[in-house]
């Protein structure tokens, strides 16, 4: 089993799941998604997975700046604006031998544990 981790290093819920795996002793990767952008096809997998909703980082500048049709935005058009900025995406990502599973950091102990760790 391979996780990693997507998100910004300074994100206090990525600092919070990274440290949650290592409490642990679950090994992950860890992929910088402003240091290293996402290809489209991997965004579009991720909607695909989970839908566009979970992965709304709804919070931030980024979302505040988008049109007010967003509202009625299609998955395949979501997909497109998380491609191109990946501050639209809630973080962390984190993906299961190359699926993503979870996008935030929530849930029991339990729960998390049986989507993450199986």
């Amino acid at each position: 089993m391979a996780l990693t981790v997507y998100g910004i290093p300074n994100c206090g819920t990525v600092k919070k799941a990274r440290a949650w795996l290592d409490a642990r002793g679950v090994a992950h990767g860890f992929h910088d998604v402003r240091a290293e952008p996402l290809p489209a096809e991997q965004v579009q997998a991720w909607v695909e997975a989970l839908g566009a909703k979970p992965l709304k980082n709804t919070s931030g500048g980024s979302y505040r700046a988008l049109p007010d049709d967003k509202k009625q935005w299609t998955d395949a058009q979501w997909a497109e604006a998380m491609a191109a900025d990946p501050m639209l995406i809630k973080r962390p990502v984190i993906e299961r031998d190359g699926v993503a599973v979870q996008a935030g950091f929530r849930g029991t102990d339990e729960a998390l544990e049986q989507t993450l760790v199986g």
